[in-house]
C-alpha cells in the first residue's frame, strides 16, 4: 500500500520541461472550432458535421464557486487520465459519452494545447442532477446530520461520527445548477420530476450506487477511500441512462488516504479539500480572484499526481 509522502516531498514531482505545455488556464482554437461554453474547468467546442463535441479540460481550479486567478499544473491531463481510466473499468455496469482522446483534424494544429487533456465525446440529453453517492459522512452531509441528524433529508442512524462509513452507500443528489449558480441538495425523492419520470430516477439512482461500488471496491485495493463522488448522466437515442461528463476525478470525489484513516475527524485527502481548506484558514473563502502561493500550487498538484499513480497503477509522465 503506498502512502502520502511527506510534506518536504512534494518536490519529487518536477515541473514540465519546456517541451511541455505550461499551465493552461484558457484555451484559444481561433476559430477552427466553434467555442459552445467555458466552464469551471473545461472548455467545450463542438465538432462540425458530427453529433460530438470536444471537452478540454484546463489547469484552471475552483473551490466554493469561484476559480482561482491561477492554475494547476498538469491538472487537465491529470483529470481526462483519470476520466479515461474509469471509463474504461467501468464500461460494464454502463454505456459512457467517451468516443476517443484523439484531436479532431480541424483542430490539429492546436495540439500543443489539447494533447492530453482532450475528449471527444457524443451529445447525448443530459439530465439536471449531480447523482451524488456517499460511502461516508463528511462535507456537507456531515454538517447537515449535526444539525438534524439527516443527510440530504433522508433519516440515518444516530451517533454517528464525522467520516465513519455508512452501512450502504447513500443516493444524495443535487440540483445541477446554471454556470454561475450553486447546486442545491435535494432529497431523492424529488428527482424524478426533475428528469421526466420516475423510471429515469430509479435508473440514475441504480448505475450511480452501481457505479460508486465497483469504483470503491478497486480503490480500496489501491490503498484509497472513496468517500463520495458525483456522477452525471444523459440520455442517448436508445433510450439507455448513459455516463457523461468527468468521472470520479480529484474534482469530483473526495479521495482519502486508506493507511490514516481514523474516524472522528477530518481526513487526509486526495482532492480539492487541501485548497479548501488553505482558503477557509486564510480568510478568503468564496472570495474571487484569489490567486495561490507556489507552494500551494505545487502541494496540490502533487495530491492529484498521487492520486492518479495509486488508482491508475501507472507512474505520472
Amino acid at each position: 500500500m503506498k502512502s502520502a509522502p511527506p510534506d518536504d516531498s512534494f518536490s519529487q514531482y518536477p515541473p514540465q520541461s519546456k517541451t511541455q505545455m505550461s499551465i493552461l488556464t484558457s484555451t484559444d482554437l481561433k476559430g477552427s472550432l466553434e467555442l459552445l461554453s467555458r466552464g469551471k474547468v473545461r472548455d467545450l467546442y463542438a465538432i462540425p458535421n458530427s453529433d460530438s463535441l470536444l471537452f478540454v479540460a484546463t489547469d484552471r481550479i475552483s473551490a466554493y464557486d469561484v476559480n482561482m486567478k491561477n492554475g494547476i499544473q498538469d491538472k487537465g491531463r491529470l483529470l481526462t487520465g483519470l476520466s479515461e481510466f474509469w471509463f474504461d473499468l467501468l464500461k460494464d455496469v454502463c454505456p459512457n459519452h467517451l468516443l476517443s482522446t484523439e484531436i479532431p483534424e480541424a483542430a490539429a494544429e492546436f495540439k500543443d494545447q489539447l494533447v492530453g487533456r482532450s475528449m471527444v465525446v457524443k451529445k447525448h440529453k443530459i439530465f439536471a442532477v449531480e447523482a451524488i453517492v456517499r460511502g461516508y459522512i463528511t462535507g456537507s452531509a456531515w454538517s447537515e446530520y449535526q444539525k438534524k441528524g439527516t443527510v440530504h433529508g433522508i433519516k440515518v442512524a444516530e451517533g454517528l461520527q464525522e467520516s465513519e462509513k455508512f452501512p450502504e452507500p447513500l443516493f444524495t443528489p443535487s440540483t445541477k445548477a446554471e454556470a454561475g449558480e450553486k447546486d442545491e441538495n435535494i432529497h431523492p425523492d424529488e428527482v424524478a420530476a426533475i428528469v421526466g419520470g420516475q423510471h429515469y430516477a430509479d435508473r440514475i439512482k441504480e448505475l450511480a450506487i452501481e457505479l460508486y461500488t465497483k469504483a470503491a471496491q478497486h480503490a480500496e485495493k489501491k490503498g484509497i477511500i472513496i468517500a463520495d463522488t458525483k456522477f452525471e448522466f444523459g440520455l442517448n437515442e436508445k433510450g439507455e441512462v448513459v455516463l457523461v461528463d468527468e468521472v470520479l476525478t480529484p474534482d469530483s470525489s473526495r479521495f482519502w488516504l486508506q493507511s490514516t484513516y481514523k474516524v472522528g475527524g477530518g481526513q487526509d485527502s486526495y482532492d480539492k479539500q487541501f485548497l479548501r481548506n488553505w482558503l477557509t484558514e486564510t480568510g478568503v473563502k468564496g472570495v474571487e480572484g484569489i490567486e495561490m502561493p507556489a507552494e500551494i500550487v505545487q502541494k496540490t498538484r502533487a495530491k492529484y499526481i498521487e492520486a492518479y499513480e495509486m488508482l491508475t497503477g501507472k507512474q505520472w509522465q
